[in-house]
């Protein structure tokens, strides 16, 4: 069944209208709109990583926070930019942020997209090695965490404490099943057939770095099946799970189209890091219209997950409004109902 959340980039700053000038503002709606999105039934709550922008940069301890606050909705981050992190560091803040939750956690984790620092992983230590790219080190992390939260060995113990026994030790705290609940945000296709290789889910970017002419849902559609065809040549045990984001803004009050207007925007192709590049459209306007479209959709059909942007510096009030207009005018038109509901009907359906 499809699961819907939303996405937050978590801006702030002291702007005309803003409902976040500070850090601590962007930080702490955050955690509520998760709270009020898990009242009106919503599945995920999820936020962007930035570095050196006033936005959201440091996701464990607000997961965290949205984690002891809440008892069903899922948190999860879109995407962590794996240049900068430590491996074995942050697989040990991931498994104590999804214990705390229950097991709720949907970690997606990358490369990165352009930032506005110049090398910016460098000023936190991290370069890469000779003849590596950043990408190239990003999945070299990526591997090593991965390796980390699914219990192996990472470390040698020291023989004089265990005996003279030669073992390699596992970060702590562990959390079962954690691994299965790692994403890899792909820009291209070659990089979502690489993430199916390790086992990863799929969180497919806003931003394909690449263009074949294709509308942007079809390009996505065919990073989609390519992805998952790479899955199953993998052998791997499991169903992959896949995610799509979608900027979506149902014109229900005149405060809607006083922020927004009536017409969202087409697809747009650019160049972006010396790759032609194509960014996905931005849905506006009457809620029925949308959902047609969203129905239409060939890579929505295709998600298990669907994200919703949302505008988070017109506050908590007005997010939560957007987020239930969705709900109840948009999203049960690709498959989607309330949590509560579809256990209802899967225990009529037994």
């Amino acid at each position: 069944m499809t699961k819907i959340g939303f996405l937050s980039f978590g801006h702030h700053g002291e702007v005309p209208g803003s409902r976040t000038p500070t850090a601590a503002d962007a930080l702490r709606q955050t955690v509520e709109l998760a709270r009020a999105a898990e009242d009106i039934g919503i599945d995920g709550a999820f936020v962007r990583v930035h570095h050196f922008e006033r936005q959201l940069a440091a996701p464990f301890p607000l997961l965290a926070a949205i984690a002891a606050t809440t008892s069903r909705i899922e948190m999860g981050t879109g995407v962590i930019d794996m240049r900068y992190e430590n491996p074995l560091y942050m697989a040990e803040e991931a498994a104590a942020t999804d214990l705390l939750s229950g097991g709720r956690l949907q970690l997606g984790v990358s490369r990165g997209s352009p930032e506005i620092a110049l090398n910016g992983a460098e000023a936190f230590g991290y370069r890469p090695a000779d003849g590596q790219t950043h990408a190239d080190a990003a999945r070299a992390k990526a591997e090593v965490f991965l390796a980390a939260i699914r219990g192996a060995g990472v470390a040698p113990a020291d023989p004089a404490r265990t005996r003279g026994r030669h073992v390699a030790l596992p970060v702590q705290p562990q959390s079962p099943g954690l691994g299965d609940r790692v994403w890899w945000g792909a820009g291209t296709r070659a990089t979502a057939e690489w993430a199916a290789t390790q086992g990863m889910n799929l969180q497919s970017s806003t931003l394909l770095t690449e263009d074949t002419g294709e509308s942007f849902d079809r390009l996505q559609a065919e990073q989609i099946l390519r992805y998952r065809e790479a899955w199953a040549a993998a052998g791997h045990e499991r169903t992959p799970l896949v995610s799509v984001s979608r900027s979506v803004i149902p014109i229900t009050t005149d405060l809607d189209r006083r922020y927004f207007g009536e017409r969202g925007e087409d697809d747009q192709v650019g160049i972006l890091d010396g790759a032609r590049s194509r960014f996905g459209r931005s849905y506006v306007g009457d809620p029925d219209r949308i959902a047609a479209e969203l129905a239409d959709d060939v890579a929505v059909r295709e998600a298990d997950y669907v994200l919703f942007t949302v505008p988070n510096q017109l506050g908590v009030e007005y997010n939560a409004h957007l987020l239930r207009s969705i709900a109840e005018r948009v999203a049960p038109a690709i498959g989607w109902a309330p949590a509560g509901h579809r256990v209802a009907a899967a225990v009529i359906g037994s």
